[in-house]
């Protein structure tokens, strides 16, 4: 499968970022079609979560341009961006550990709710409906995620995999269309590694998502994905199916520094 021989749903093109005179991104151009789970590998300081951020909104490119759904991004609000479609886990934690697991995973949905702080603080009757139909949602996430026994727990005293799992809840309460996620498998051991890697594929077609996959753990990565973009020092080297990209040269290289076989 070449990833331009289906419709993109999201579009990466000659997207370049630098910060003073680091090039963070030089040049990258990629397509992540609807319905597939596409890796993004390479070493660190590849430029692997400054590309997410950059479809976050958070950092502006300067240069090319970046679609989703046929959309120009580079416009939109970052405060937009969930309730567009795109839902995203980070590579550090990024929870309220005072609030609980319920809490967490409401929060996420509140891309999809018309009211505000006043709505919500006097208790307007659609700000009442907004907060019973979030709290729904989150709560069939959890049941989803077998989450539901911690719901009311506060998020810090969990186990850091089960906290993962909470932001992953979190990201798809606002029911996105792409998922992008960076570095789950990281800080797990091998048997939730395993557990990871197998929810991932049941949401995928469960929930009819696409998936922008960064993982460092390679065979992780390369037991999911569909398709393989790799970068290195901000331009993409590779590109193509995990048995194609596994031993490419130049990625080889990157991570090696030499041309031998890269076993995964």
């Amino acid at each position: 499968m070449a990833a331009g021989a289906e419709q993109a749903l999201l579009r990466v093109q000659d997207v370049a970022v630098r910060f003073g005179g680091i090039v963070a991104l030089d040049g990258v151009s990629f397509d992540v079609p609807a319905g597939r789970i596409v890796g993004l590998i390479g070493p660190n300081g590849a430029g692997k979560t400054t590309l997410f951020n950059c479809i976050s909104r958070l950092y502006p490119c300067e240069r090319g341009d970046i679609a989703f759904a046929g959309r120009s991004l580079l416009g939109v609000p970052r405060h937009r961006i969930a309730a567009l479609g795109i839902g995203r886990t980070f590579q550090n934690l990024a929870l309220f550990r005072t609030m609980s697991v319920l809490e967490n995973v409401m929060v996420g949905r509140h891309s999809r709710s018309r009211g505000g702080f006043f709505s919500a603080a006097v208790r307007l009757p659609y700000a009442v409906r907004a907060d019973a139909e979030a709290r729904g949602k989150a709560r069939e996430l959890l049941a989803l995620l077998d989450l539901e026994r911690f719901a009311d727990s506060s998020v810090a005293a969990l186990p850091f995999g089960t906290q993962k799992r909470v932001e992953l809840a979190r990201a798809l309460a606002a029911e996105p269309k792409l998922l992008l996620l960076d570095e789950p498998a990281s800080g797990l051991n091998h048997e939730e590694v395993g557990a990871i890697g197998a929810l991932i594929r049941s949401l995928r077609e469960r929930l009819e998502l696409t998936v922008l996959l960064v993982e460092h753990h390679m065979q992780l990565l390369m037991s999911l994905s569909d398709w393989v973009v790799a970068l290195n020092f901000g331009r993409r080297i590779a590109e193509g199916t995990p048995a194609e990209v596994r031993n490419h040269p130049e990625l080889v290289r990157a991570y090696l520094g030499t041309a031998a076989s890269f076993s995964t």
